[in-house]
């Protein structure tokens, strides 16, 4: 097990398995190193592994044209990587890269369709889906509308979340490109967070000073996406 500030850390999705056919799970995981900026999968790849993050985050990000990178949503230890081999789609739907350095479990997508046939991981994974495809709609409406200082401020918060530490390295070219936006605009809107004292930003290194106040300069985004995540810890239960 691996221990962050918040202590135990641990994937959601694989704790939700009933205890007898969670060992069995595992058994099939090798812990693999979330080294920064390693592409794990480009679009329309074929899946060969799947991956749990434990501690750090991966970005699924969509290409279009010849833009930059543009951030669709992070996974952490509350998810997984290549989910939709539950629904019999071997291609990843999105290029995904390590944007927070940490550790994952690992298995191949073999033992994956093997242990949804055996577990009861295929209702949670549909479940986790459904929560997917709800947190991909509010962060296109949320790009759309919402100003670039609360939407930076909701980046840190799910950041923060996935980080299990209160500082991380993230640049100015890093979160413009995430955020769809021109550095300029990162700069403007990071300079008046860390004037509020919710951050201290220096030479990509950004720390969490004030989480509350963080989350009251967010946009309305963040606590609904919350809710989802609550929503779906609520329907794991149900599957036990």
């Amino acid at each position: 097990m691996l221990v962050a500030k918040h202590g135990v850390v641990k994937n959601t999705l694989i704790t939700s398995l009933p205890r007898n056919e969670r060992r069995e799970f595992l058994s099939h995981c090798e812990p693999v190193e979330l080294v920064f900026g390693h592409v794990l999968c480009e679009i329309d790849q074929t899946l060969s592994h799947v991956y749990f993050p434990l501690v750090g985050f991966i970005s699924r990000t969509s290409i279009l044209d010849n833009h930059q990178p543009l951030e669709i949503g992070l996974i952490g230890n509350e998810g997984m990587l290549g989910a939709t081999l539950a629904l019999g789609v071997d291609e990843a739907p999105m290029r995904a890269v390590v944007q927070g350095a940490g550790t994952a479990l690992r298995m191949t997508a073999g033992d994956l369709r093997r242990e949804l046939k055996r577990t009861k991981m295929t209702p949670i994974l549909g479940r986790y889906l459904y929560i997917l495809i709800a947190q991909l709609a509010r962060s296109s409406a949320c790009t759309r509308f919402h100003e670039i200082e609360p939407r930076l401020a909701r980046w840190l918060l799910m950041t923060h979340d996935r980080a299990h530490v209160d500082h991380f390295h993230l640049t100015h070219e890093f979160l413009a490109d995430m955020l769809g936006v021109r550095r300029s605009g990162v700069s403007i809107a990071a300079g008046k967070l860390q004037r509020r004292k919710l951050i201290r930003y220096s030479r990509g290194e950004i720390r969490v000073l004030d989480r509350k106040g963080l989350e009251a300069a967010a946009c309305s985004c963040y606590t609904t996406l919350e809710a989802h995540a609550r929503e779906f810890g609520a329907a794991r239960m149900n599957v036990r």
